[in-house]
């Protein structure tokens, strides 16, 4: 049996530089809080918290005070450092720079389209960390939409800047796009006055999806790999299973069914931007030592 981990699987940089980040941290002993998870993997998640990091939610920051926290890869609104600032609090700060980059470009979009009733429109998943993150640039006034329906929020009469968050779909991401577009014109506006899309997407996160199309077909089954939280993860693997009707999600090894498998076929094992290589190893390793029909 052949089983191949697709090479450009696996962390991001952004995900890669955070954890490096929280290991150097508890390497000097000293508590270290992290701000919401610091990966959508809960693997990941297991093997941090056994080495001292502790995760916390926003309620429990307003309790902390004199102490270390970490900001992971998906940043945070404004708000977060403030209060950091009142409780000295020192920011260990493992955002993003992708992720900073659009906080940054949002803020200016906002200040400059508010006076002139502008809506400022993102893509992306209601409630997501990064989401939150980059909302919190506007004062909570963006309007988040995931899908078709909820562009009933959108006044089509005023201007739109649309934003995506970094991990979502390229294809999905020019789809509302479109969508965008044909709401305008059916207002009685003209597009190319009142709107401005930017795509947003990582493009470590958006090359992606080619390299994982290729590799979906040049095999017989696909294992991907990924925590369930992981937004990243759902659409990386709807690209494998468009391509390979044997595409499976899993978040372990021990999520594998024994009917998935075949002794004579081709395994690729991938996973998500969120996804640590030592778990893609533990499955091929899984697999290897499994006896199959």
């Amino acid at each position: 049996m052949e089983i191949t981990i697709e090479k450009n699987s696996g962390y991001c940089f952004g995900v890669e530089f955070a954890i490096q980040m929280a290991e150097d941290e508890m390497a000097t002993g000293e508590p270290l809080y992290c701000l919401g998870d610091i990966v959508h993997n809960s693997m990941e998640v297991e093997r941090l918290a056994a080495k001292g990091l502790k995760i916390i939610n926003h309620e429990q920051l307003k309790e902390l005070s004199n102490c270390k926290v970490l900001i992971r890869a998906h940043g945070e609104p404004p708000e977060t450092y403030k209060l950091a600032l009142e409780n000295n609090i020192e920011l260990v700060d493992a955002s993003c720079p992708v992720v900073l980059k659009l906080q940054n470009r949002v803020k200016s979009s906002f200040d400059a389209i508010d006076s002139k009733e502008g809506q400022i429109v993102i893509y992306g998943q209601q409630g997501h960390a990064e989401v939150v993150g980059i909302n919190g640039q506007t004062g909570g006034k963006a309007i988040v939409v995931t899908t078709e329906e909820d562009l009933k929020q959108v006044d089509f009469s005023k201007p739109v800047t649309l934003y995506s968050q970094t991990t979502k779909s390229t294809q999905g991401f020019y789809k509302m796009k479109d969508t965008i577009e044909e709401r305008i014109r059916a207002a009685g506006k003209k597009p190319e006055e009142t709107f401005d899309a930017n795509d947003s997407i990582c493009r470590q996160v958006s090359n992606r999806e080619p390299q994982l199309r290729k590799f979906s077909k040049e095999v017989d089954v696909i294992l991907f790999v990924s925590g369930k939280k992981s937004s990243n993860g759902k659409a990386l693997y709807s690209v494998c299973k468009q391509e390979n009707e044997r595409s499976y999600f899993i978040e372990n090894e021990s999520e594998i069914e024994q009917d998935w498998i075949h002794s004579t076929d081709k395994i690729g094992i991938c996973g998500a931007t969120s996804t640590p290589m030592w778990l893609m190893e533990r499955v091929q390793a899984h697999v290897q030592n499994q006896h199959w029909q």
